[in-house]
């Protein structure tokens, strides 16, 4: 009787990686496998306009040889192919130090042999593609026939988009220090929105809800129907508005659902340690926040504090561990309006004088190689009976002249991450205390250190967010990250205006 012959499994194919990377004498090595799936769904006015439901799988080899990195992938994942990669992953590594001038050192961290997964209570996989396609036609025709029966103007909004994404990541690590770790990552985001077209202008107005490491149960079509009339009516209304004022200094009032770009673009990107060391400049820049100026640049008001957070539940950059092995962690980057700390790999850590990583290495799919990417990393709230602290509606009453600012809109900022200019969703014009009515065209200007030491009061922890972006683009190749920016409102002084181009 033949035997049967036991199947391949991931836990093979990542000792047998592993193994060969250290007989061949490599001061290190890692194996990522995994398996990928994306499925997003886009409608357009009573159409759906896009459909994709895409599985990417294979595993990438890196190896650390005499100071130099290699690192080498493949799709094929059989014992000859890891061997293949691996053998090739050292020849690259042998090439690299050819032309390198400073060796790679990387600090140690602890070997562990565990799982995680995104806890969730319906897999988004699992709920049939028709039944999305049809609550986001739903949604469309919803906009698209606002107003009808009820005496409105419906004819006023002429567009309408609706969108779910979703993402299972499913990855295998193991490193030559002894580490086997199995994580599955589910994300899930829907949003919507309508443009309203009147007087030869058009204006949009959208809603999402933030993208987060949950399940289906997160889409909530009842909060997402719940929202229409209110997006409808202020595309409306904005298109109506008057265009915001240009060339002057006011007070903001940002939400939640503004700031956090803000936050993204001129906190998170400027910490990245690899940036910091020049590591990004070609592609998209360095940093003013270098490392002379730890513990000793006051980045913001004192009140104000900035905090990364790889275990928040939720957070889309949760995960168990980071893309080397690195436990989800928790640290201040902004600490009382103070640079404090940076966000780094095992790489960046040692060049620092650091004894550990604190676990912001990722690469976005098995054939990219592993980076500094910004973990969750918010604003915190303000203290309880601080005198800088203030509700949303607080910060309004106290408000003479300025604007109230919701969602995003467009953004630019220099290559050392300090001159920025932002717009948003929506604009409210603010007098005596009172918000009197919409605002379009707004965007606001200033540098990073100036606008964040204007910070003036800062919400409470009722009023906290989950914001954040799946869609952060670094390095060459670029690869695409995701985190959350949780935060609260603030009321910035003085800030420049400018409208639109």
């Amino acid at each position: 009787m033949t035997q049967a012959i036991a199947p391949i499994t991931t836990t093979d194919l990542a000792t047998l990686a592993i193994d060969r990377i250290s007989r061949a004498g490599c001061e290190y090595g890692d194996v990522r496998l995994g398996t990928y799936r994306s499925q997003n769904l886009n409608a357009r006015d009573r159409s759906l306009a896009n459909l994709s439901d895409n599985v990417s799988s294979g595993f990438g080899v890196r190896v650390l040889l005499d100071g130099a990195w290699g690192f080498a992938a493949s799709h094929d994942r059989t014992p000859a192919e890891v061997e293949r990669i691996v053998d090739l992953a050292i020849e690259i590594a042998k090439a690299s130090r050819l032309t390198q001038q400073t060796k790679v050192r990387l600090v140690p961290v602890q070997a562990y042999r565990d799982s995680y997964i995104t806890p969730i209570e319906i897999d988004p996989f699992s709920i049939p593609i028709s039944e999305k396609a049809e609550f986001l036609l739903h949604i469309n025709d919803r906009l698209l026939s606002w107003g009808d029966g009820r005496g409105r103007p419906s004819h006023t909004i002429k567009k309408a988009f609706s969108f779910l994404r979703f993402r299972r990541e499913e990855k295998t690590f193991a490193s030559t220090e002894g580490s086997l770790i199995q994580q599955t990552i589910y994300r899930s985001y829907p949003g919507f929105g309508c443009t309203a077209i009147a007087n030869g202008d058009a204006q949009s107005r959208n809603y999402e809800r933030p993208p987060l490491n949950k399940g289906y149960e997160y889409i909530d079509s009842q909060d997402l129907l719940n929202q229409l009339d209110r997006v409808a009516e202020e595309a409306i209304e904005k298109v109506h508005a008057p265009k915001g004022p240009s060339g002057i200094s006011t007070t903001l009032i940002l939400k939640p659902t503004n700031v956090w770009l803000t936050i993204h673009e001129s906190v998170g990107h400027p910490t990245e340690l690899d940036r910091v060391y020049g590591y990004e400049a070609n592609f998209a820049g360095t940093s003013f926040a270098t490392t002379e100026k730890l513990g000793k640049l006051q980045y913001a008001a004192p009140w104000v504090n900035f905090k990364c957070d790889r275990t928040q539940p939720g957070g889309r950059s949760t995960v168990g561990y980071d893309d080397e092995g690195v436990p989800a962690q928790d640290w201040y980057v902004v600490k009382d309006g103070i640079l404090v700390d940076y966000l780094t790999d095992r790489e960046t850590a040692y060049r620092l004088g650091r004894g550990s990583s604190n676990g912001c290495a990722f690469a976005d799919s098995w054939s990219s190689v592993p980076m500094v990417r910004i973990p969750n990393l918010g604003l915190e709230p303000g203290a309880d009976g601080g005198s800088h602290t203030a509700s949303l509606e607080q910060m309004i009453a106290d408000t003479e002249e300025g604007i109230l600012i919701d969602g995003i809109g467009s953004f630019s900022i220099d290559q050392q991450r300090r001159n920025f200019q932002f717009g948003g969703d929506a604009f409210w014009k603010v007098e005596k205390g009172q918000v009197v009515g919409m605002l379009k065209d707004v965007t606001y200007h200033s540098m990073t250190t100036d606008f964040w030491n204007s910070v003036d009061a800062v919400g409470p922890a009722s009023e906290r967010q989950q914001c954040g972006t799946n869609m952060c683009g670094k390095g060459e190749p670029m690869q695409v990250a995701e985190m959350t920016h949780a935060c609260v409102p603030v009321r910035v002084r003085n800030i420049h205006i400018g409208g639109a181009s």
